[in-house]
């Protein structure tokens, strides 16, 4: 199949796996699309939002409608990072067995991550990056396509840990997931409260997906939406000759490397969600948002004058 093919079945199949996401998860679209992309890109999503808003119906109904296996690791203060990767316990034979843990999945709910210590939180760091673990000096990769959407609680809660910058930046997006409108809330109301259950039709197999993540990387881009690109991760480093006043007064640590590359990663799948051949300024202006927001690190200054991050990126934008 050619690429041009390839990527105009993607458009129909796209389409049609929103419609399915939908008869379960009512709104929400612009989360579902950047949840996709991630996919579609072969990166990881930080869904940032308060309790009770489906975040885990979400990604169980994602994995469902992609023909994906679906694990969810709810992290609390006192999990172990073996309770994540697996052990090797002694068998009947006096012999030393792997038992699998739940990271052994193709997408994973790394559900409250911020609950549970860095030790832990590190755990899933070699997963995330080399698709592969290791437990006691042995090696073992993960089955592709893998994927780590983790949720968040407000950082003001009680009882969370912060997640170190270096786990931070493997997050391709980092999402902000509000509450639903009015109409929304009485659809969703009505919906969760009748006696009916929707079953979800796999519209993907995994190996579908891994080709779309080739597809994607596949996708030409001009050299001046690259120079776009870098051009915008440089203006967020305080510390550059390009950066404007306001990132200078009120930024502390800017984007690194990996944000230009998810920039133009999540571009590329943007144009092929959309049906174009290429990506223009246009989508990684639209992605721009979702991949700076955590790699953007604000100073005091902006904490007391109210400036938030998302105001920051906007006027860079």
């Amino acid at each position: 199949m050619s690429d041009v093919i390839a990527a105009q079945h993607l458009v129909e199949k796209h389409q049609a796996l929103k419609k399915e996401i939908a008869r379960v998860i009512i709104g929400q679209e612009k989360v579902i699309d950047e949840i996709l992309l991630a996919i579609y890109s072969g990166g990881h999503a930080l869904l940032i939002g308060v309790p009770g808003l489906a975040k885990t119906l979400m990604v169980n109904t994602i994995a469902k409608a992609l023909g994906l296996e679906f694990k969810r690791i709810q992290f609390t203060p006192d999990l172990m990072p073996s309770d994540i990767l697996g052990s090797e316990i002694l068998d009947r034979d006096r012999q030393f067995k792997f038992i699998k843990g739940p990271v052994f999945a193709n997408i994973i709910l790394a559900d409250e991550i911020n609950r549970t210590p860095p030790k832990t939180q590190s755990a899933l760091l070699e997963a995330m990056q080399e698709r592969a673990v290791t437990v006691a000096g042995e090696h073992y990769k993960l089955d592709l396509p893998y994927f780590v959407l983790a949720t968040q609680n407000p950082i003001e809660q009680e009882g969370t840990y912060p997640l170190p910058e270096a786990q931070l930046d493997r997050f391709m997006f980092a999402i902000e997931l509000d509450y639903p409108s009015y109409e929304e809330e009485v659809a969703v109301v009505k919906a969760t409260t009748a006696d009916k259950e929707y079953r979800i039709n796999p519209l993907f197999k995994a190996n579908e997906i891994v080709e779309i993540q080739h597809l994607v990387r596949r996708i030409p881009v001009s050299d001046n939406v690259v120079e776009y690109a870098v051009g915008l991760v440089g203006k967020t480093r305080p510390n550059s000759d390009k950066a404007p006043e306001m990132v200078s007064t009120y930024v502390d640590w800017g984007a690194g490397p990996r944000a230009s590359q998810n920039l133009i990663l999540a571009a590329k799948a943007m144009a092929l969600i959309k049906g174009k051949y290429a990506p223009d300024i246009a989508e990684v202006k639209e992605v721009a948002l979702g991949i700076l927001r955590h790699r953007v690190l604000k100073n005091y200054k902006a904490e007391a004058e109210g400036i938030s991050v998302e105001q920051i990126i906007n006027s860079l934008l």
